[in-house]
């Protein structure tokens, strides 16, 4: 497509912020409509797999990344008692490094900052307020006032997606997995150098993981009552009785989080939508149209590569239309396998009864799956 197209990219979070950048950098003309008055309240680290990473360098802060984060290529298996049981390298995607763990505020700037830099219009404090779909556009008004016609309309607007609900009502509703991440940023023990990972015969899984070289997060994942909600004065007193049985370097951060309001908890909750993600010249991505569970550390770059890819497939059709379908018959296998392996795995690690399907997609484990998410996509 050789004439630039006027794109709305409703949220600006990592998946709209990376379109928003591949996009403008092509010479199209890009708004991104951002609720949140700034980009800093993102809660803890994340994880960039090397799937992640040469996204990141496609659309030219694969340096940014690295610098403000933490590269790290094995991870590292333990024992409850903190004994180590394997040590395990993980694959790259061409030139990308393995993994990249990083502050989400730093990642957040490292976005932002390219998407201006590449052209694009990012507005804080500001959703839709009205939109008005013919074949040939979509007509939107912002509650900032801004109001113009655009080519296309894009929701990265997360699990809870306005646009989502906009397409098919309240039928593809969040569903609570009945499990809960709890997660507490902490200073980096020299120790981890890479993912620690605490599992065995208890009902829990702990990790630590190097988000910088000063900083890094504790996270596990529990079964929790869909309304419970942590103690606002004892989170931290209620997170060290669930990884009681935990020793080692997991015991060692336990024993640093003294303010209970460190402790960052967050229901695990899944959206799959099973209808096309995209209507005329509305389209969903990244979580508003798949949302996964943690367990691949795969939901961001399932995102990204939603970005890029719809970015890649706008350049090769004569029409939006064709982009879009081109862009979901190269997406929708590999993040509903994304989706479907990480489910599995919450269910074997908890004790969950698995489907036959899910036993099959079990074969692979996490490793594997490491290997399988490297390929082109």
């Amino acid at each position: 497509m050789t004439t630039p197209l006027r794109v709305l990219v409703h949220g600006g979070g990592i998946g709209g912020l990376t379109l928003a950048t591949a996009l403008a950098g092509r010479g199209h003309h890009v708004d991104v409509a951002e609720l949140r008055e700034q980009l800093e309240a993102l809660g803890v680290g994340i994880i960039q797999p090397s799937n992640a990473l040469h996204v990141m360098r496609e659309i030219g802060v694969l340096d940014d990344c690295l610098s403000a984060g933490f590269e790290w290529e094995v991870l590292t298996i333990c024992d409850p008692a903190g004994a180590t049981l394997a040590t395990i390298p993980q694959p790259r995607m061409g030139d990308a490094p393995s993994n990249n763990g990083i502050p989400r505020p730093a990642l957040a700037r490292v976005l932002a900052d390219a998407a201006v830099r590449a052209g694009a219009t990012v507005r804080f404090g500001t959703t839709i307020d009205t939109l008005t779909e013919d074949a040939d556009g979509v007509r939107v008004a912002l509650t900032d006032g801004h109001s113009a016609r655009y080519d296309l309309v894009v929701g990265f607007d997360g699990i809870g997606s306005p646009l989502r609900r906009h397409l098919y009502g309240e039928k593809y509703a969040p569903e609570y997995t009945g499990f809960a991440n709890w997660r507490v940023t902490l200073p980096r023990s020299p120790e981890v150098q890479g993912v620690v990972m605490s599992s065995g015969n208890l009902e829990a899984k702990a990790l630590l993981t190097p988000v910088s070289t000063e900083q890094m997060y504790l996270g596990s994942v529990f079964a929790e009552a869909e309304d419970f909600r942590p103690d606002p004065e004892h989170a931290h007193e209620q997170l060290r009785e669930r990884l009681a049985g935990f020793g080692g370097p997991i015991a060692e951060a336990l024993a640093q989080i003294t303010d209970p309001a460190a402790v960052v908890y967050s229901r695990i909750s899944q959206v799959t939508v099973e209808e096309p993600w995209h209507v005329g010249r509305i389209v969903l991505a990244g979580d508003a149209a798949h949302a996964s569970t943690p367990h691949l550390a795969q939901g961001a770059a399932m995102a990204v590569e939603d970005a890029l890819v719809l970015a890649q497939s706008l350049d090769a059709a004569d029409t939006v239309p064709a982009a879009l379908a081109a862009w979901e018959e190269r997406r929708r296998p590999r993040a509903m396998w994304v989706q479907a392996l990480s489910r599995a795995i919450l269910k074997q690690e908890t004790g969950t009864a698995t489907t036959p399907e899910e036993d099959e997609l079990l074969k692979v484990g996490i490793p594997g799956a490491a290997h399988v998410l490297v390929q082109p996509y």
